[in-house]
């Protein structure tokens, strides 16, 4: 394959690249950070998306509705299942009993989504990830961290992840 059209498999730096309007906005968002010094729920986050060169900050209240995180192999009928497997119950019976419990509908809607979700790319954009993201801003500012989380959003089209970088300060 021609060197021009391998895809790097390196991290991405989140700040190459961005336009001296958006450094400036960056600057901000962290001075706004660092003046406030609390926790909240407004706190920003920075999504960026190199194929529009563009660097959008919503607070993190509307993270979770601008990008959805995919929490579907995290359903109840199949955390269960998975718990019963890990304490040495036969799969048989594992799912026996999760019909029980859930119910077979259920059990099978909750398969059926999961494994329906796995052909799409979420690029790795899951529940836990998210849950992450906010427990360590959380953490950061009330240690007196002035990060910022910026998501340097995956290439449609592409199999990669969306990458997570925190933004502390940026050079001159």
């Amino acid at each position: 394959m021609p060197a021009r059209l391998r895809r790097s498999a390196q991290p991405v730096d989140p700040l190459a690249g961005l336009t001296l309007p958006q450094r400036l906005g960056v600057r901000g968002v962290l001075a706004e950070v660092r003046d406030a010094g609390v926790w909240s729920w407004d706190c920003p986050v920075l999504l960026r998306n190199r194929c529009w060169m563009r660097l959008d900050r919503i607070a993190l209240n509307h993270l979770q509705r601008y990008l959805p995180p995919d929490g579907r192999d995290e359903a109840p009928e199949l955390v269960h299942y998975r718990l019963l497997l890990a304490d040495g119950v036969d799969p048989l019976m594992a799912q026996q009993a999760c019909w029980h419990d859930f119910g077979m509908a259920d059990c099978q809607r909750a398969q059926r989504d999961y494994w329906q979700s796995r052909k799409r790319h979420h690029h790795g954009w899951t529940a836990r990830r998210y849950r992450q993201l906010v427990s360590a801003y959380r953490e950061r500012i009330e240690r007196c961290v002035v990060a910022v989380p910026m998501l340097v959003l995956a290439r449609e089209g592409s199999c990669e992840p969306h990458q997570l970088h925190w933004i502390s300060e940026l050079p001159s």
